[in-house]
């Protein structure tokens, strides 16, 4: 049972939001810092304009993080400690959510009963968290899984390792008591179902935004002489974590098969990989230089470190296409980001990519895995690049943060609302007569 109930307003004021594995201050693109990162940052600012205090709650990777660190105007970052600063892989996590958990308790303890409203775990260990975090406090947890271990697994890389059974067992756990589950598009809203049981009535679908005063259209020849890229070359360009899952490695495939259909496209092709070795890629941090100089276009693709969100949209919009080959995505930040500098996209027609890139208007969807058909593809979209620009900044204008930011407030609001409900239910309803104790001979019943 909860420790301390109380009346609380159905609209939120002020929300615990849980990241245990990554911290929205870490730069995206490296590690285990991607997309979710990204809709913390976005989401968490938007709510605050919006009134809603945020505290993020992660756990501390380095002796030298201070413990609090003020995000931006509402948002404040809660820096954790749980188990060694540093070399804990994301696997081992599990056995420090004990003390995750710990910290987070105590740091609402702290203040007067109800000084959170609400929880929003985002992956499965902080749906763990904020399972005991919601019973605690008597209050909705809504949650966000960003990616699903069956689903992953349905599609895994060759090389990749298998998500454990804990991690499913997880999931499941924290589909079911989640108040509300946040879907990021109908795909997976249709996987959340399918393969956990989750109920209809509590998922909701919340499609993730891109900032569109950062990611915009430019000038493509600017951007080119500032990375000091050719102004003739044709330019493919990955943008990501690099691990089996994101497929780096099907670019680099397809940019050789483009070049043995037209050896003379060598004089002008570039390929560049923009990211970090990550997660299972660290097994073997330089199988895509390898692999680049195995099939003898070790000249032709650079490798580019994980850049800040200010840098990203320039060389976007130096590139004529961007690739997101991944064997599963979620949903897919990075194709539309892509897409809102005018950059039309090649992706893998999987996930939230079907949802994220517009086949044939924005880019163009690729089934399977054949480098021969993303060779095809990534031509279709040199030959009709102009059009496809113009339909990719269409269909990115057509996702907003501040969208998204309402939508999961009124989420919250239901959520609320119908733990209200239920509580003042509970309290209403008439308590069933106590049975008179029956005597013993020789006994005493206390009156």
């Amino acid at each position: 049972m909860p420790a301390r109930r109380f009346r609380r307003s159905t609209t939120p004021r002020r929300v615990a939001t849980l990241s245990v594995h990554t911290s929205p201050l870490d730069q995206p693109g490296a590690g285990d810092a991607g997309g979710m990162n990204v809709y913390i940052v976005e989401t968490s600012r938007r709510l605050a304009e919006r009134g809603i205090a945020v505290d993020v709650f992660t756990r501390a990777t380095s002796s030298d993080l201070p413990p609090v660190v003020e995000m931006s105007p509402g948002v404040t970052v809660r820096h954790v400690p749980a188990g060694p600063f540093e070399d804990l892989g994301k696997e081992e996590l599990p056995a420090q959510l004990c003390a995750f958990t710990a910290a987070v308790l105590r740091e609402e303890a702290q203040h007067e009963p109800g000084h959170y409203d609400l929880v929003h775990s985002h992956y499965w260990l902080s749906g763990q968290v904020g399972w005991l975090a919601k019973d605690r406090w008597s209050v909705p947890l809504v949650h966000t899984a960003h990616t699903l271990a069956k689903v992953k697994n349905a599609a895994l890389a060759a090389g990749d390792r298998p998500e454990p059974r804990a991690r499913v067992i997880g999931e499941e756990q924290v589909v079911v008591e989640a108040d509300r589950l946040i879907a990021n598009t109908e795909e997976e809203a249709r996987q959340l179902h399918h393969h956990y049981g989750a109920d209809p009535r509590r998922t909701l679908v919340v499609p993730p935004g891109v900032d569109l005063d950062r990611f915009s259209p430019g000038d493509r020849m600017a951007a080119r002489r500032a990375l000091g890229i050719r102004p003739d070359a044709v330019v493919l360009m990955f943008v990501g974590r690099i691990q089996p899952l994101k497929a780096p490695d099907l670019l680099l495939a397809a940019a050789a098969r483009m070049l043995a259909d037209d050896p003379a496209l060598r004089e002008r092709l570039e390929v560049h990989v923009i990211g970090a070795p990550s997660g299972s890629g660290l097994d073997a941090p330089r199988q895509l230089e390898e692999l680049a100089a195995a099939l003898g276009i070790a000249d032709l693709v650079r490798f580019v470190p994980p850049q800040p969100p200010h840098r990203l949209p320039l060389h976007f919009r130096a590139a004529d296409v961007a690739v997101v080959p991944s064997h599963n995505e979620s949903f897919g930040l990075v194709a539309l980001e892509a897409q809102a500098c005018g950059t039309p996209v090649v992706a893998s027609a999987v996930g939230g990519l079907m949802t994220a890139v517009h086949d044939g208007v924005s880019g163009v969807l690729v089934e399977g895995r054949d480098p021969a058909d993303y060779a095809a593809a990534i031509r279709r979209v040199l030959a009709s690049r102009t059009f496809l620009a113009a339909g990719a900044r269409r269909h990115a204008g057509q996702f907003s943060w501040d969208r998204t930011a309402d939508t999961l407030i009124e989420a919250y609001t239901a959520a609320a609302g119908e733990l209200a409900v239920a509580r003042e239910a509970a309290r209403l309803a008439p308590v069933r007569a106590r049975t008179p104790l029956r005597a013993f001979p020789g006994a005493q019943v206390a009156q």
